[in-house]
């Protein structure tokens, strides 16, 4: 990236007008939209500055963080103490893990301050959610489309990836451990693997890229 192209896009994220640097569509925000991860950037008083789509899919939801009049928060109000520390902390240049719960489920989410080119932008924070699970990335589908696995052996890479054991899955499948074997086999021959380890590893390091139906949403 050239000089000019670099003070360029400083300038307009410290003026706030990330429109100008792809407009129209706001490039980063069409980035960011494609993150599996939901991804909220805030002030340091909760106020929302941008939602990426996965983030907007699960405040929808309302289960452990919810957004009204412009502004973040936790549903739990046990919650509500704890996301307001992590906001003073980032302010003050410092990072922090938090888990916030609601409505049987939990959320993880790092909090993040952006880095301050100016003093006079007002400090920005990132709420960077937890992927739920690996299969639940865009990538899973085409991970499985390039290697031609069935739908069931697809399947069954799902349920390897949530940690579940060989009589697990054949209990939760309702077929014979046998079967579960058999597909697991068929499954580290296909990826060229060399168990069931280096296999879900795979999985696991795929990039984070939202599935199409949810990427397309504006």
């Amino acid at each position: 990236m050239n000089s000019l192209l670099d003070s360029s896009l400083v300038e307009s994220l410290r003026s706030g007008d990330t429109q100008s640097l792809d407009s129209p569509p706001d490039l980063l925000a069409l980035l960011v939209d494609a993150l599996a991860h939901g991804v909220v950037v805030v002030t340091a008083r909760g106020q929302v500055v941008h939602v990426n789509q996965a983030a907007r899919t699960e405040l929808s939801c309302g289960r452990a963080l919810s957004e009204a009049r412009g502004g973040i928060y936790a549903v739990e109000p046990g919650d509500r103490r704890v996301l307001q520390n992590a906001l003073i902390q980032a302010a003050s240049g410092k990072r922090s893990l938090i888990n916030l719960s609601g409505g049987g489920s939990s959320l993880s989410l790092a909090v993040v301050p952006l880095k301050q080119d100016s003093d006079g932008w007002e400090v920005r924070i990132a709420l960077l959610f937890a992927r739920a699970e690996v299969c639940e990335s865009g990538m899973f589908g085409f991970f499985a489309r390039s290697y031609g696995l069935t739908q069931t052996e697809e399947q069954v890479l799902a349920i390897l990836c949530r940690g579940l054991s060989t009589p697990e899955i054949a209990v939760q499948l309702k077929v014979a451990v046998s079967t579960v074997r058999s597909h697991v086999r068929s499954l580290c021959a296909k990826t060229s693997s060399s168990g069931v380890r280096e296999l879900v590893n795979r999985v696991a390091v795929l990039p984070p890229v939202a599935p199409l139906q949810l990427a397309q949403i504006h």
